[in-house]
């Protein structure tokens, strides 16, 4: 590793003190091959596991509280993590991620873990997005299985497909509509009128005028597991000093300094971390650890990202009856485009309202029922509201007739409540992109309910556009310009 000088008002290191500074040639790999995500590895393949017996070499440790990195990332969910990841795959670079808490602390870890596509459209900004990253998450539970591994055991994935629901007259020939839409974009789709449903998902009764849009290439995963995963495949880059990680350490600032007062890196309750890009994918509090960050300074910064709290109603060792697909009901698209709502007067944001519930339901890799879902405006409340589980688990019942058979109240012991925070953006978009004041900044976040499905896709694009690489998607729908 090569020798650095560095002087910064900034840091606890006196003046001229030296410090080790991992370089692209310190640890560039020298036999490589073409992998599944085209990225230049080691000819032999990536493992799994974890090698703690592996010859360490020295992490870039500036002093005890001072470290330095190609890339920090600020932000352990899923969206921080799988940039890591491909960062860490895909090129030379250092890279540190920092979180406050832990990996899959956050919405990551609270969701129902669909890879979906049959709630989404075509016309949106967001489908190349969500369609390339549902083929890199088939790609990487390729990848794992061509290691020898079981993508069910290390990811929680099932190719299980989806069904969106409808039970109106009116809801079947949107449906209907829908799959012709679907199947023209390339997606398989076909649409379900309730007696082919009685053969495909018995449990679920939608009337004889209801139907469902199903699309069977539609997956399933087990964000817990996949979180773990991937940590430990960024984990092994620690050995080559390429990758840290630090938890339960909050950023408290940004480093600046120099002429044209670029981001230096980030200090948090423990230490300062430098480094020559700053990615920042901290969910929900992402629009309000920017202004944080950036009171008092010259720059304006305001991303509107606000948190948008969620009920999830989990129901352990679930045996009454087993679900083939994951099902949705059409109205969670409706509410999903319900806007944070404002004063008339004032145009300020009232906290607490505009709630909804939609019938959502999948069985997890540990056979548990979850039921969701609903939305609300609560600030960074994390409470639960027994009102909005009753409903949830009323709304469920509706369309799983059997659930009415069963008191919630008589099955307390068996039954868990996850709270997540979706980092909720207006315009319905998340923003991908360089911060125009700030180039060597790149914000990742906004994904509202979708960051476990288009998390590969924007791990790719905001890699790509670290590296120069051609994209994939255009990021252009989710630059950071105008989105204030």
């Amino acid at each position: 590793m090569a020798s650095v000088t560095m002087k910064s008002p900034f840091s606890k290191l006196r003046p001229n003190e030296t410090f080790s500074h991992p370089t692209r040639h310190s640890h560039a790999a020298t036999n490589k091959a073409i992998t599944f995500f085209g990225s230049k590895l080691s000819r032999k393949p990536l493992s799994l596991a974890v090698h703690t017996t592996s010859r360490l070499r020295p992490q870039p440790v500036i002093s005890a509280s001072a470290h330095t990195f190609d890339v920090v990332i600020i932000g352990a969910g899923i969206i921080g993590l799988t940039i890591a990841r491909h960062l860490l795959i895909e090129s030379d670079l250092s890279v540190a991620v920092v979180d406050k808490a832990v990996p899959c602390s956050g919405a990551t870890g609270a969701g129902q873990g669909y890879i979906w596509m049959v709630h989404k459209s075509p016309e949106s900004d967001s489908w190349g997005l969500a369609a390339r990253s549902q083929r890199l998450w088939k790609m990487f539970a390729e990848s794992v299985r061509d290691q020898g591994r079981d993508p069910f055991e290390l990811l929680g994935w099932k190719k299980n497909g989806s069904l969106l629901v409808g039970r109106t007259h009116e809801e079947a020939e949107m449906l209907k509509r829908k799959v012709k839409q679907l199947s023209e974009a390339g997606l398989r789709a076909e649409y379900l009128s309730s007696h082919d449903l009685l053969s495909e998902e018995p449990e679920l009764v939608v009337g004889k005028d209801g139907g469902a849009a199903f699309l069977p290439d539609d997956c399933q995963i087990d964000a817990t597991r996949a979180v773990a995963t991937i940590e430990k495949v960024n984990q092994q880059f620690a050995s080559k000093g390429r990758f840290a990680g630090f938890y339960h350490d909050p950023v408290t600032s940004i480093v600046r300094y120099g002429s044209n007062g670029e981001a230096q890196g980030v200090q948090t309750s423990k230490r300062t971390l430098y480094s020559k890009t700053i990615i920042v994918a901290a969910g929900s509090w992402s629009g309000y650890l920017l202004r944080d960050l950036f009171k008092g300074s010259d720059i304006e910064l305001d991303v509107p990202v606000r948190p948008r709290k969620g009920h999830l109603l989990v129901l352990e060792n679930f045996s009454s009856f087993s679900l083939n697909h994951g099902l949705m009901e059409v109205g969670y698209i409706s509410h999903l485009d319900i806007k944070e709502p404002k004063d008339s007067a004032s145009g300020l944001v009232q906290h607490g309202n505009a709630l909804s519930v939609s019938m959502a339901a999948t069985m997890d890799t540990s056979g548990r029922l979850v039921l969701g879902s609903s939305r609300e405006f609560a600030g960074f409340n994390t409470e639960v509201n027994d009102f909005i589980v009753s409903s949830i688990w009323k709304r469920a019942g509706d369309y799983l007739p059997k659930l009415k058979g069963l008191s919630l109240t008589d099955i307390t012991a068996a039954q868990k409540v996850r709270i997540g925070l979706r980092p909720y953006m207006p315009d319905g978009k998340p923003v991908i992109g360089r911060v125009p004041a700030l180039s060597n900044m790149i914000l990742a976040t906004g994904h509202e309910g979708c960051g476990l499905s288009l998390a590969l896709g924007t791990a790719e694009m905001v890699a790509h556009m670290l590296l120069g690489k051609p994209k994939f998607a255009d990021h252009a729908a989710f630059s950071v310009h105008g989105r204030g």
